[in-house]
């Protein structure tokens, strides 16, 4: 099983960065997807959250209304769209999988726990 985060990097405030969830080794469709992100010293941070069949959806306070999480169930890849950045928002930024097949409990889903397959993450930095 392999998850694979790509395109972080150096944006501006108020700009747009899309990341990509790669995946392999497990039946893709069958499972919730989220991300989380992490500044050194903190705690993880629920970010985004979709139900396996892409019809649910649930963020985090701080990034509701800016980022879009989608999935491509053809070819195993999630997204994160992340529109007007704010510096706050500079975090590795990882992906997961859900240890559970067709899961839809979103409260669940929120908490790190859920998930058993992370990516190494990308880091995402935003300049003011």
């Amino acid at each position: 099983v392999q998850v694979v985060e790509s395109g972080g990097g150096l944006a501006h405030a108020g700009t747009s960065l899309r990341l990509s969830c790669k995946t392999s080794g497990f039946t893709f469709r069958f499972h919730a997807m989220g991300w989380f992100r992490q500044v050194p010293g903190e705690d993880r941070e629920f970010v985004a959250v979709i139900s396996w069949g892409g019809s649910k959806t649930d963020y985090g306070t701080s990034v509701k209304g800016r980022f879009i999480i989608s999935r491509d169930n053809v070819n195993g890849t999630m997204y994160l769209l992340m529109n007007n950045l704010r510096p706050e928002d500079t975090a590795r930024y990882f992906c997961a999988k859900d240890a559970n097949m067709f899961g839809s409990d979103l409260d669940r889903l929120r908490r790190p726990s859920a998930f058993d397959r992370w990516g190494q993450g990308t880091q995402v930095t935003v300049s003011s």
